[in-house]
């Protein structure tokens, strides 16, 4: 070994034990096992483990603080969870009702420990979210060991910190998207190729490759987006055989295609005609949602079926959700969610390998720097220029390896300050992360402007402090280093902090205050609409404040029939120009005849929403100017989120409810989570998430309702009127409406329009 592979192995942990001495070694005694649980390995100093307990401690206590605030949260995955506790047919398919209408349009793993929760607690929003929260602590313990296996005890703390207080990650652990749990299968897939990268244990391959395929059971293609990196550094790196290293990449990808495909080939091979309809798919096929709408789609903009159509990405760069490029995760909507470390992530990771460049090929705190710097790259370019749908939330993806980056580098240029490079290479870091700081809070320049002065102040003083360090005493060299982790870490605890104090609900949601010239998404929080819609919308939609409120007085203007739920009969001018989008209006747009108050409700026809404040932010959609979206009130008119539902509306669902398959339906799957969850009754969501999906068919649902199987259809409240989803005027949900409407009796209940399907049309009545 070389001076300069010696001078590497000393700044870390002794090489792993060679694989015949790991199998002779006698099991430790238990006293030893639990002594090591709470004193941590016999190199580590006094403070280490304890030092891990109280950071998992306080991210325990972190993700779960007022964690019933959010309610239900995402309604949409709540409703498939209270399914799922109801009927194991439900839970199997991820159906989004008991009565197995449709899925939800994601594979059903992240759903199963809701599911499995309610059954056991019952259906509440602790029961629902507790899960999520044990699964972020889960994901910062395993990160620590991961760090901790190559690098130092300080390394794995500074690790685990950063992803505890990244406000994406805070907001996504506290919410019942597929997200965290797909987090935590990626960190623990990379724990395991890291630990296979040490002496080439097939095991920890093939468990890699399982965590894999449960990553594809939860979010699909997603899960296999760091793939490529992690294969191509374990066949260059692995202290093995070329040949067995080929092996075991084919038996962990063997275990990978089980592990996740058992599943798929049951709903494959499963009857359609007894199984509920895929959500999200146009031909009732699991591969084709797979490859379409949450596969390539994703990547060329090409999704149809979802918000907007599949029309591919927009020029210049950009689509209907936001410009794509470099600078994208940079970006006013996106900054405040991520990016705060990863200036510095990308200064370490070069740092990283620099020093580490010379080793020997199976070196395993380069392996550890290629592993995770490989998935951030890969990650970063992938979330940087696909035009498919793309929601601030997806950053939590990130969120790992940047800490890991982070935690690695710094311990190694730390233990290394005694060079004049270590030492500039460090301070450049902090000084980089202390001025981007205070640029991504001087976006909220209302939001405590102190910080961002403090943050600059501090992370320069540290910054200079870190170019002498080496001349500094101990303690004061440590303090030095204390206020550069302090300085670089504020800004992103202030956002949780303030992402843990404020209820999230609905499918797009954003941690930490408003910014200017953010978007944030609708349903989701902040001022403005979809990403690259300025203060209002889509591209292409005016100002939502100020230029026809994003449907409502101008949802009724002569034009083709609204798009979005609830865009009434002749909703909407084409191309946004009254607020929305191509060929229909937003939520409230009535009809013509109606001037916009139609079934949408006189409310929404000027642009408010009844119900849209959540907090201190005002509802966004229909016509709000910013906010959490109308959580309450049904952002987007239930596209983004549930409606309430009153205690009226409740009673009258449930009368008689055993009596039938469904107790009503209603368009978008959203729209009838808010009545399933209410009366924990079957609700069949027509047309799943965005109202689009061929299913039911109006010659299906025309047959459920001659055999008795549906009490009611949802005509207005939710969805704000008859206007038909997303799908168009000639699409299976406006066929069923106007079926409806045309042959039920109409009965309004609490400011509810809902229609007997027991009884044929007559008069209104109103109770």
């Amino acid at each position: 070994m070389t001076t300069y592979d010696q001078g590497l192995r000393a700044a870390g942990p002794p090489p792993p034990t060679p694989p015949a001495a790991h199998h002779a070694r006698p099991a430790a005694p238990q006293g030893s096992r639990l002594a090591r649980a709470w004193r941590g390995r016999p190199e580590d100093p006094r403070w280490a483990r304890p030092a891990l307990w109280v950071l998992l401690a306080v991210t325990t206590v972190l993700y779960l603080w007022s964690l019933g605030a959010s309610g239900y949260a995402n309604q949409f995955y709540s409703a498939a969870v209270q399914a799922g506790s109801e009927s194991w047919k439900a839970f199997f398919f991820g159906s989004s009702d008991a009565g197995n209408s449709i899925t939800v349009d994601k594979p059903p793993a992240s759903l199963w420990p809701m599911a499995l929760s309610v059954r056991v607690f019952g259906l509440s929003s602790w029961a629902i979210l507790v899960p999520e929260a044990l699964m972020g602590v889960a994901t910062v313990g395993v990160l620590y060991a991961a760090v901790r296996r190559r690098f130092s005890a300080a390394a794995g703390l500074i690790a685990a910190a950063a992803l505890a207080v990244t406000p994406v990650a805070a907001l996504m652990f506290r919410f019942n998207n597929p997200d965290a749990l797909l987090c935590l299968l990626m960190v623990s897939a990379i724990y395991c190729v890291l630990r296979a990268l040490e002496d080439a244990r097939t095991k920890w391959l093939l468990l890699a490759g399982v965590c894999f395929g449960f990553g594809f059971l939860t979010k699909t293609l997603q899960a296999w987006l760091i793939l490529p990196p992690l294969a191509v550094v374990y066949a260059v790196c692995a202290p093995a055989k070329l040949g067995k290293r080929i092996r075991q990449l084919l038996l962990a990808g063997v275990a990978m295609v089980v592990a996740g495909g058992w599943w798929v080939a049951i709903v494959e091979l499963w009857p359609k005609s007894s199984r509920p309809y895929i959500g999200g798919s146009q031909d009732n096929s699991f591969l084709e949602l797979t490859f379409g709408y949450n596969g390539l789609g994703r990547i060329n903009g090409n999704e149809t079926g979802s918000v907007g159509g599949g029309g591919g990405g927009g020029g210049n760069g950009g689509g209907q959700w936001g410009e794509t490029g470099i600078d994208r995760l940079f970006s006013s909507d996106m900054g405040g969610q991520i990016a705060w470390l990863l200036p510095a992530a990308f200064i370490l990771l070069l740092a990283g390998i620099w020093l580490t460049w010379r080793a020997r090929r199976t070196d395993t705190q380069r392996s550890a720097f290629l592993v995770w710097g490989g998935a951030l790259l890969m990650t970063f370019a992938t979330f940087s220029f696909m035009s498919g749908i793309f929601h601030q939330y997806y950053n939590i993806a990130l969120a790992p390896y940047i800490a890991a980056i982070v935690g690695m580098g710094a311990a190694m240029l730390w233990e290394r300050r005694s060079t004049a490079a270590a030492s500039v290479v460090l301070a450049v870091a902090v000084a980089v992360t202390a001025v981007w700081s205070y640029v991504l809070l001087n976006r909220s320049a209302d939001w405590h402007p102190w910080l961002r002065w403090a943050v600059l102040i501090a992370g320069l003083a540290a910054a200079a402090g870190l170019l002498v360090a080496s001349r500094l005493g101990g303690r004061l060299a440590l303090g030095v280093a204390g206020l550069g982790l302090a300085a670089s870490l504020a800004g992103p605890i202030a956002y949780t902090l303030n992402t843990v104090d404020t209820a999230h609900g609905g499918s797009i949601v954003t941690a930490g205050p408003a910014v200017s010239g953010g978007m944030g998404g609708p349903g989701g929080g902040r001022p403005g609409g979809f990403p690259g819609g300025g203060n209002g919308g889509p591209p292409g939609m005016r100002n939502g404040n100020t230029q026809g409120q994003t449907g409502g007085q101008t949802g009724g203007q002569t034009g083709q029939q609204g798009m979005l739920p609830g865009g009434g009969q002749q909703g909407g001018q084409t191309g946004g120009q009254n607020g929305g989008f191509p060929g229909g209006a937003f939520p409230g747009g009535g009809s013509s005849q109606q001037n916009g108050n139609g079934q949408g409700q006189g409310q929404n026809s000027q642009g408010q929403n009844s119900q849209g404040q959540q907090g201190n932010r005002q509802g966004m959609f229909p016509g709000g100017t910013g906010g959490e979206g109308g959580r309450r009130g049904g952002g987007m008119g239930g596209l983004l989120d549930g409606p309430s539902v009153s205690s009226k509306v409740k009673a009258a669902l449930e009368k008689n409810a055993s009596a039938y398959t469904w107790v009503a339906a209603a368009i978008g799957s959203q729209n009838a989570a808010g009545y399933q969850l209410a009366t924990e009754d079957p609700v069949m969501a027509i047309g799943g998430f965005n109202g689009s999906d061929p299913s039911p068919t109006l010659a299906q649902f025309q047959a459920y309702v001659k055999q008795g199987k549906i009490h009611y259809f949802i005509g207005s409240s939710g969805m704000g009127g008859m206007g038909g989803g997303p799908g168009g005027g000639n699409g299976t949900s406006s066929k069923i409406s106007s079926w409806v409407q045309a042959n039920f009796k109409k009965v309004t209940v609490d400011g509810t329009t809902l229609y007997d399907l027991t009884q044929k049309a007559s008069k209104s009545s109103k109770s």
